[in-house]
């Protein structure tokens, strides 16, 4: 089975992703320090790819798969020691 993302949306410290399959995955902002960062405006500019594989952000050059939160895995570009 695929699973894929309907909708994103955030609050102050979560993006929150709602599944295909009935789940909604609770994020940290804190694992994604380029949304953590920017403003409400730039988290709701997120596109979800024609698949729902893929999250996308032109204006932070932020992508995100569906299949590495569900491997509970955060930002893998660099490391962070400290985000806030």
């Amino acid at each position: 089975m695929s699973i894929s993302a309907k909708t994103v949306s955030f609050d102050d410290y979560t993006m929150w992703v709602e599944l295909d399959d009935g789940r909604t995955l609770g994020i940290p902002l804190a694992w994604f320090p380029r949304l953590l960062h920017a403003s409400p405006a730039e988290r709701d500019q997120c596109r979800i790819s024609y698949s729902g594989k893929g999250l996308h952000w032109d204006e932070l050059d932020e992508d995100i798969a569906v299949d590495g939160l569900l491997a509970g895995r955060g930002d893998m570009t660099q490391h962070h020691e400290r985000v806030a």
